[in-house]
């Protein structure tokens, strides 16, 4: 008997507008004898509503919801639980889709039109720990120079422009620069998104952005 057996189905929360959607994919999850749906939502209110009540193993979410993002959500089930794992099952397979699901620290990103097995086993995978992106976007990242690669990795340890440069031996002016040109490299507004990116890829055991 596996571990997961011993500890019962994998309690997993859905989150998505369409109901015939939903319906389908919940008949999909709760088919699998070591998954179970335990709670469901239709917009970003009511799963941060649900939430905290339901805290689910596994967070499944689509991106487009018609009162906000599934970001939202993935942020609010964040700040009650840091480790929570959290999978994005979407339509748009895009590279702004994989970033922002990526920063707000999901594990992976499926399109709805994979095979129902293939969904099955990439809850699995997350709530396991691993990541599961599309194959062409697993190591993605803008191409950065070796210097603004040290930089986004001192940005994810919370270092300020300052203490960067000081660490570079370079102007703090420069490192100003360069993080603008970062922002605008990943697609991103703030440092903070930068940092959050960086942990999720290191929660995910990957190397360093490049």
């Amino acid at each position: 008997m596996t571990a997961t057996e011993q500890a019962g189905p994998v309690r997993v929360m859905l989150v998505d507008d369409h109901e015939v959607v939903r319906r389908g994919i919940v008949t999909v999850i709760d088919a699998s004898q070591s998954l179970r749906v335990i709670g469901e939502a239709s917009s970003v209110a009511e799963a941060n509503r649900r939430l905290p009540a339901i805290r689910p193993e596994v967070l499944v979410v689509d991106l487009q919801l018609p009162d906000g993002t599934g970001i939202e959500v993935m942020k609010t089930a964040r700040e009650l639980d840091p480790e929570q794992k959290m999978l994005v099952l979407t339509s748009f397979d895009d590279d702004a889709a994989l970033r922002e699901s990526k920063a707000a620290g999901a594990s992976g990103l499926m399109l709805k039109s994979a095979r129902s097995q293939e969904i099955v086993e990439a809850i699995k995978a997350v709530h396991s720990g691993k990541t599961v992106w599309p194959a062409d976007h697993a190591e993605e990242g803008p191409d950065l120079s070796e210097s603004d690669q040290r930089i986004v990795e001192l940005i994810g340890d919370g270092h300020s422009n300052r203490e960067i440069a000081e660490a570079l031996g370079i102007a703090e002016k420069t490192v100003k620069n360069r993080v603008t040109v970062i922002l605008q490299a990943f697609d991103m507004q703030r440092r903070t998104q930068v940092a959050a990116l960086v942990a999720a890829r290191r929660r995910a055991g990957w190397k360093p952005l490049s």
